[in-house]
């Protein structure tokens, strides 16, 4: 595959105060296993950065899809030649509808239509902050990436620890770890890790794949790695996809990700490309400010993890956080009216 194959964005939105989402989602009663808290649903108001970061630091891409439960952001330009607006009834099977967690969002991806074989993912989290060229996310034909194993432990967030588990034990059923790096040593033991060589290099010890580490930035994925899994495993994502909410046995978009990756279909990419900020870290704001203002990586993930967070600091962090982008991206796009 060559080099000037199109690049797609993905783009999965919702606005949880939207009232008509809001009453259906009421229709539907979490059960007890279910991630349903508040910060899973609620707009930091920001989605037009994700668009200018796009239109400036990546002109080069193809088509954006914004992925939509109905509802639109008033300011988002609909006529936009780059422009692809789809419903979640668009591509998700009827069966997994009315959809309440991103997994069924994610997992369906590969049914929309007109998507490109080589597409990124943006959560709505997750903003470009610097010029960004094709081969930073897809080069040579295979997705950017960085193939560095972990060891999973417990933490506090329990549904993605699951999830974590069990998107290794697909990859411990169909492949060996010491086969896969002994076939791309160059690709797993990569100086553009850094210090994390240290953790693949002890955990390649081991029989099995104890982990894959998690970067939590846009996810560059080829169509052929979905249908691909669908195909051996669509009993097991079928049964995510028919839960409303997150649940502890869900599989995500990682399982992909972490084919690819086992696959040996990956380029290298730096660990220092992007960075993840948690909200309910003590001093988030001012090192999410620093890192947007000064444009200390490509592309920074935001993650809205403090379900503890009161209106008001919610509203303050907010506002600090969108003044940051505001510095590096004060113009409108054309994606906005």
């Amino acid at each position: 595959m060559g080099g000037h194959n199109p690049i797609d964005i993905v783009i999965a939105w919702v606005d949880g105060s939207d009232p008509e989402w809001l009453a259906e989602k009421k229709k539907y009663s979490p059960e007890a296993n279910t991630d349903d808290r508040v910060a899973r649903y609620r707009d930091w108001d920001n989605l037009q950065y994700i668009f200018r970061g796009i239109e400036k630091f990546a002109p080069w891409i193809n088509n954006v899809f914004l992925v939509i439960y109905g509802h639109l952001p008033k300011w988002l330009n609909k006529e936009h030649p780059k422009l692809r607006i789809v419903n979640h009834k668009d591509y998700i099977p009827a069966e997994y509808l009315p959809a309440f967690s991103a997994n069924p969002i994610e997992l369906n991806f590969h049914r929309i239509a007109e998507l490109s074989e080589h597409f990124v993912y943006f959560n709505d989290d997750m903003f470009l902050l610097k010029k960004t060229s094709r081969d930073d996310f897809f080069k040579d034909g295979k997705p950017c990436d960085c193939a560095v194993l972990t060891a999973h432990s417990h933490t506090e967030d329990r549904y993605y620890m699951f999830m974590e588990y069990r998107a290794t034990g697909i990859l411990n059923k169909y492949f060996k770890v010491k086969d896969v790096i002994r076939s791309n040593r160059k690709g797993w033991f990569n100086l553009k890790y850094g210090k994390m060589l240290f953790r693949s290099w002890v955990l390649s010890g081991f029989p099995r794949f104890t982990g894959i580490w998690h970067h939590h930035l846009p996810t560059s994925l080829c169509k052929s790695t979905m249908v691909e899994l669908w195909e051996k495993e669509g009993e097991k994502l079928r049964q995510t996809c028919l839960n409303k909410f997150r649940t502890m046995t869900d599989f995500n978009q990682w399982v992909f990700r972490n084919w690819q990756l086992a696959s040996n279909n990956f380029y290298p990419r730096s660990v220092r490309f992007g960075k993840r900020f948690e909200t309910d870290d003590s001093d988030y704001l001012s090192r999410i400010a620093d890192y947007i203002e000064n444009q200390r990586g490509h592309v920074v993930c935001i993650n809205d993890s403090d379900s503890n967070m009161s209106y008001d600091e919610f509203v303050n962090a907010r506002n600090i956080i969108n003044g940051s982008f505001g510095k590096i991206l004060p113009e409108k796009s054309g994606f906005e009216i």
